[in-house]
């Protein structure tokens, strides 16, 4: 019989890869490893959530006889020092990295005990979740996302080939970067946004039904990660707050200028103001990478999508005939409505061609604009 399924790919991680933290990012680790065939070893302080991560095939349970050539620190990060130096000792041969979102509080512990840092690396996968734990846990969650590896001076380029390697398995991005780098930029693109993302949707605890009954696209856009764990959160910001402040002291500094200005809208500058903060704005998101880290901008087509079943996916068949290449989605559903509208991201130059070849098949367009 002719074996007609898809072939593993080699993966440039080998022997036995040892993940200290069953959780989120921890189990993702264990099921995009297994699945490329390597042995993957659990370990966790909680029986209970690596054995849970064990059967949801993220790999084995730990044995006092593994022997490992990397280990994955995926711990929170007031105990990922803790987590580091044990293993080193306890491993000798073995790369130890972890996966903490802050990087510098970590090193500066390790190097106060005094501990050999020549075999830690330090590293971090911008990926993740609103929800956390094994049962939450994806093979693909890293893919295309960029992976920060701090290395130092007495990096060999062995064990950084290690540490890449990994990343390069998961389908994520290596980046080099100094863990001051590393932190003062996830300040501004993930810990701030998070920040600000919360007390925006603090504001909804109290607001009347009827006004959360008008909640569109941008208000769930803007607060979707203010669900994430309080616990998680208390640790990152409190181990990064030096960067996290000045970013903050910044933007409460635009938030009074804009209050100020909206107290009297009609008092000399205060438009120009208001217009300046949403200028500022635009420039800010132009420069986010989109898709393949690329800047390129595209044009939405909205299209009202019946809410029955398999009308998306009659959607997506019809631009596929049509040769219209979807570069993004964002799906928006109006309360009470019986249909919903497909924000569909494309090439400029194509919007023409997709509209007309949508409304030619029934579809019903609620508009086009500048992404």
């Amino acid at each position: 019989m002719t074996d007609t399924t898809t072939p593993r790919v080699a993966a440039r991680t080998s022997g036995t890869v040892r993940v200290v933290g069953a959780g989120l990012l921890g189990a993702s680790v264990g099921h995009a490893l297994t699945a490329l065939g390597v042995d993957v070893a659990l370990d966790d302080t909680s029986r209970a959530q690596v054995r849970l991560a064990v059967d949801y095939g993220a790999g084995r349970l730990s044995s006092p006889e593994d022997q490992p050539r990397l280990i994955v620190v995926a711990v929170p990060p007031d105990v990922t020092a803790d987590v580091v130096a044990a293993e080193l000792a306890r491993f000798p041969n073995a790369v130890v990295t972890d996966v903490a979102s802050v990087k510098l509080a970590p090193l500066h512990e390790l190097r106060e005990r005094g501990v050999d840092l020549t075999r830690y690396i330090g590293s971090h996968p911008l990926a993740g979740r609103e929800r956390g734990g094994a049962i939450s846990a994806r093979s693909d969650l890293f893919i295309g996302r960029p992976w920060v590896v701090c290395r130092d001076e007495e990096t060999s380029s062995a064990d950084l080939a290690i540490v890449e390697g990994l990343a390069l398995d998961l389908g994520a991005m290596p980046i080099e970067m100094t863990p001051e780098e590393h932190d003062r930029s996830v300040a501004v693109v993930s810990h701030v946004p998070q920040l600000v993302s919360s007390l925006l949707a603090a504001r909804l605890r109290e607001a009347p039904e009827q006004s959360l009954g008008l909640a569109g696209q941008g208000v769930r856009d803007t607060t979707r990660i203010a669900a994430s764990a309080p616990e998680l959160w208390v640790q990152i910001l409190g181990a990064n707050s030096e960067p996290v402040v000045e970013v903050l002291d910044q933007l409460a500094a635009d938030l009074g200028r804009v209050a100020d200005a909206l107290r009297d809208p009609d008092a000399a500058g205060s438009r120009r103001t208001i217009a300046d903060t949403i200028q500022r704005g635009n420039e800010g998101v132009e420069r986010l990478p989109g898709k393949h880290g690329q800047n390129r901008r595209f044009e939405q087509l909205v299209v009202m999508v019946d809410d029955t079943p398999g009308q998306l996916a009659r959607l997506f068949s019809e631009l596929g005939a049509l040769g219209v290449n979807v570069e993004d989605l964002r799906l928006e559903h109006s309360p009470g409505a019986p249909f919903g509208l497909a924000e569909i991201s494309v090439e400029p130059a194509i919007v023409a061609h997709a509209t007309a070849g949508l409304e030619e098949r029934g579809w019903r367009m609620a508009g086009t604009g500048n992404g």
